[in-house]
């Protein structure tokens, strides 16, 4: 399965996330903003999950299954980590590999001991968040808020971003690796169900598969795990 046939199926669905997250941010920075329209709530949950397909496919870079094309492939993952807050791809690839190489141990950079959720977030984000993101950030919100407004881009571009994190965190770390398993890979899966399964991570909930089967992207996931 692996790597096999992913081009140019990869590469397109990459771009059709990065399209897809810039047309709802144009729609929703520039809509007249109304909490009681049903668009308000939908457009932060739609704008919170396209933000997780942005880090998804810079996940699936890391692993080189964006496109066989290691240019390609790298251009991608390190456009979608900048989309989401400033992540600094060179950074990410070596702590996802650690967490791969060292799950579930003291050298496994998304692990915490304790097990507990709000400790284990706090470490979670510490370890990739930093000084840089947060400038970078905070002089891209001072330069937009001259064209779109404040509330905007608070609801529809900071917040997504922030709920995106524990969507992640929740779905993906949390849940497969909390506990103790007796498997090779110390993780969790979650029960068959597709949909369920690409609304709450694309398909990352199936993370006992991911670690069997890395060179698998997002997008085939399912039938790893309909295959286990």
């Amino acid at each position: 399965m692996g790597s096999k046939s992913i081009d140019p199926k990869g590469s397109l669905i990459a771009i059709s996330i990065i399209i897809l997250w810039f047309l709802a941010l144009a729609l929703l920075l520039t809509w007249d903003l109304d909490y009681r329209h049903p668009l308000f709530l939908l457009g932060m949950l739609i704008q919170t999950h396209l933000y997780t397909g942005l880090f998804i496919t810079a996940h699936d870079a890391m692993h080189g299954v964006v496109s066989r094309n290691k240019a390609i492939n790298n251009a991608l993952g390190w456009f979608c980590a900048i989309l989401f807050s400033y992540n600094f791809y060179s950074r990410l690839y070596p702590k996802h590999h650690m967490h791969h190489r060292f799950v579930a141990t003291d050298q496994d950079p998304d692990y915490h001991a304790s097990h507990r959720f709000f400790p284990w977030y706090l470490s979670f984000i510490t370890a990739y968040v930093n000084g840089w993101q947060i400038f970078l950030m905070a002089v891209t919100f001072n330069l937009l808020k001259l064209v779109f407004p404040t509330e905007n881009l608070i609801f529809f571009w900071m917040l997504p971003a922030v709920l995106s994190t524990f969507q992640l965190f929740y779905f993906g770390t949390y849940l497969p690796h909390k506990g103790e398993h007796s498997n090779k890979h110390h993780a969790g899966s979650q029960r068959l169900n597709h949909v369920w399964a690409f609304l709450s991570c694309y398909f990352f909930g199936y993370h006992f598969e991911h670690h069997d089967s890395p060179g698998t992207p997002w997008w085939r996931l399912w039938r790893v795990k309909e295959a286990s």
